[in-house]
């Protein structure tokens, strides 16, 4: 199938299989006579694996070792767990940030009167220098 087929089959965008082709995470696929890319059902398998990982939050890195993990037959699940269980602990951490963002942005928020005035206390903060 050529690649807007595979595209539309795995869920992953044209632009996004030939990137993954560029950085080498998937296989690039023969060519047809006319220079066409001819994907198979192993390569909507792969990019179905990489979309799914994406959904999950792990980056092109981590990515890269679960699909080693998977083509390997003697891996032992503990090394997948492994990689699954520091994928979570760093998005509780992104969770903890972002919440801690919000929270902030909340409070300047329940402070500025949100009139005709100029004064506000949302710009005010954000005008403060950094502290090191």
């Amino acid at each position: 199938m050529n690649i807007g087929e595979a595209s539309r089959k795995s869920g992953v965008s044209e632009r996004m299989i030939r990137h993954y082709e560029k950085i080498d995470l998937i296989p690039a696929p023969p060519r047809r006579g006319a220079g066409y890319r001819d994907y198979g059902p192993d390569d909507l398998h792969r990019l179905r694996f990489i979309a799914n990982a994406r959904d999950l939050g792990f980056p092109i890195e981590e990515i890269r070792t679960l699909l080693g993990l998977w083509t390997d037959t003697c891996r032992s699940s503990a090394e997948v767990k492994r990689v699954a269980l520091a994928r979570a602990q760093e998005l509780q951490r992104k969770a903890v940030a972002l919440t801690a963002m919000h929270d902030a942005l909340i409070h300047l928020a329940d402070r500025c009167h949100g009139d005709e005035r100029p004064d506000c206390p949302i710009i005010t903060e954000l005008a403060k220098p950094q502290e090191h």
